[in-house]
This record gives C-alpha cells, structure tokens and sequence, in this order.
C-alpha cells in the first residue's frame, strides 16, 4: 500500500470511529440543565462536522486522482430538502427552528446526484447550526432555468473575507480553511447540462445565505 492509499484508509477509519462517537453522543439525553444540554449539542455538532470534512477530504483525494462523474438520477428535490430539514431539526434539537419553503413552479423531479449534492449542503447547514440565532430555512426555487436550493440563518452573515475570499476562487484562513466551500463548489461544477454547470452563490441578506445552483 503506497502512502497515498494508506492516508486515504486512515481517513475512513477515523470517519467510522467518529460515526459511533456521534451515536454514543446522541444517546445522551437531554436533561433540563442548560449548560449541559449546551456542551452535549455542542459535541454532537463537532463530532458531526469533522465526519462531514472527513468525507469531503476523501472526495478531494479521489479528484486528485480521477475526475468525478456524479450519479445522475431523476429526484424529488422537496425530499432531499425535507430529509436535510429533518437532519437539522434532529442535531439543533429544540434550540433552533429549522423551516423549508418551496416555490409554485418547483418540479416534482430533477435529475442530480443526490449523494453529492447532500454532502454539499450538509456542510451549509452545519454552518448555519453553528451561527444561527433562532432560525434555518431551506428553500427551493426555479431560477433561470435551474434548480436553486438555498439554506438561510439568521446569523450575522459571512464574513467579509470569506464572500471575497470565495468571490476570487481563493481559500480562506480564520477558523477554518474554506475546505467545505470549495468542496460545494467542485459538486456544483460536476452537474453539467447543454454546456451550463452548477454553481455556488455567497451573500448576506438577513443572515448567511448559501446558494446552490443545479443546471
């Protein structure tokens, strides 16, 4: 085994382990006292967003070594969007109110990888369960001819150097790398359709707002 192929197989071993540290988190019960509770979601979090980097670092090792070819299948975006809600509303518990919206013209199926597609999100919601205030909602809407999923908090937004940052195609250094922003990015782009690709849109409007584009 070359080093790249055992650095690849510590990453899953670590993500496995992680995985049953999250399920021995989650059977810890809420107690009443609020500063427990705080710890115990704080760690349920944690735990949930190195699993997410983990997988994400893994999908970046596999491009670097052959480009990645989604799994295009027809989907119901308002089940991927429900389930992602139901994930949100399970690791925030009672502490914030996770809501998701859809529009008129939403069609019932869309052709994406569901697999990628969730991984980039997830790792939006993870933001927002870590900045937001009270509130997340997930959102659902046709614009210009593409599917737009989007997640919104009511945080005090992006960073100025992080929407620059990502605004130039530039990695971010502050408390993290913007390793989970340019791993939405490359799933964005890997959805092509006659010539048009995905995209991931940064901006501020009330709170951090993450769009993802699918073409």
């Amino acid at each position: 085994m070359n080093s790249t192929d055992l650095y690849a197989a510590l990453m899953h071993e670590f993500k496995n382990h992680l995985g049953l540290l999250g399920m021995t988190i989650d059977s810890i019960p809420v107690n009443g006292d609020a500063e427990h509770d705080r710890l115990v979601d704080e760690a349920r979090l944690l735990c949930q967003r190195v699993i997410d980097r983990l997988q994400q670092a893994l999908l970046f090792y596999k491009a670097q070594q052959q480009a990645i070819v989604p799994t295009v299948e027809a989907y119901s975006p308002l089940d991927v969007v429900q389930s992602l809600a139901d994930t949100a509303a399970s690791l925030a518990r009672s502490r914030l109110q996770v809501e998701v919206q859809t529009g008129a013209d939403v069609p019932a199926l869309w052709f994406f990888d569901r697999t990628l597609v969730e991984m980039a999100l997830l790792n939006a919601l993870h933001n927002s369960l870590g900045y937001a205030k009270s509130r997340i909602r997930l959102s659902l809407a046709k614009v210009d001819d593409g599917l737009e999923i989007s997640v919104l908090d009511d945080s005090d937004g992006y960073p100025e150097h992080v929407l620059q940052a990502f605004a130039e195609h530039q990695p971010y250094r502050a408390t993290g790398t913007g390793l989970g922003l340019q791993f939405a990015q490359i799933v964005a782009e890997t959805h092509e359709n006659r010539g048009r690709r995905g995209r991931v849109l940064l901006s501020n409007d009330g709170g951090a707002l993450f769009r993802l584009r699918l073409p």
